[in-house]
């Protein structure tokens, strides 16, 4: 008799219930699955730093002009254009122009060292190929970014100054 209660008791549960177990069951099978996904990404990102930092080295270069441009209107050879993936071929990228020597060269950068790297004077960065990493130094010094002062915060300097 009590084989026979068993069919019975596991299906006795509201529809609700059981949509909301299944929704719940799949919602830890997704958070799982990005986990290991992101973990394996993650591992293939330092990977790829660790390999740009090897050969990385200290150029001194004059900087001509800095923008923001699509990577097939930046002059970049095609051997780059065509290694980048097609989702992010229209996307804009930080692009430095520079004199290197006796050649004028289109660069990529980093978006850390783009904010700071000076127009129309000379700088040590550190590069692997056409790509810049960060910036050592500047004759001229290097630009600073003032932060953005948020509402909050000009209200309060506001009050602490009228007091």
């Amino acid at each position: 008799m009590n084989m026979n209660l068993l069919p019975v008791l596991a299906f006795s549960l509201k529809p609700v219930t059981i949509v909301l177990i299944v929704i719940t069951v799949l919602l830890i099978a997704a958070i799982v699955f990005l986990y290991i996904y992101g973990s394996k990404l993650q591992k293939k990102q330092e990977t790829a730093q660790s390999q740009l930092e090897a050969g990385a080295q200290s150029v001194s270069l004059l900087v001509i002009d800095k923008k923001r441009m699509k990577l097939k209107e930046a002059g970049l050879p095609q051997i780059v254009v065509d290694q980048t993936p097609k989702y992010l071929r229209g996307s804009k990228v930080p692009i430095v122009k520079a004199k290197i020597g006796p050649k004028i060269m289109t660069l990529m950068c980093d978006e850390k060292a783009f904010e700071v790297i000076p127009v129309k004077k000379e700088v040590k960065v550190v590069m692997n190929g056409i790509y810049i990493m960060s910036v050592k130094g500047s004759r001229g010094g290097l630009e600073t970014k003032e932060e953005k002062v948020g509402f909050f915060k000009r209200m309060k300097n506001k009050f602490a100054k009228a007091e």
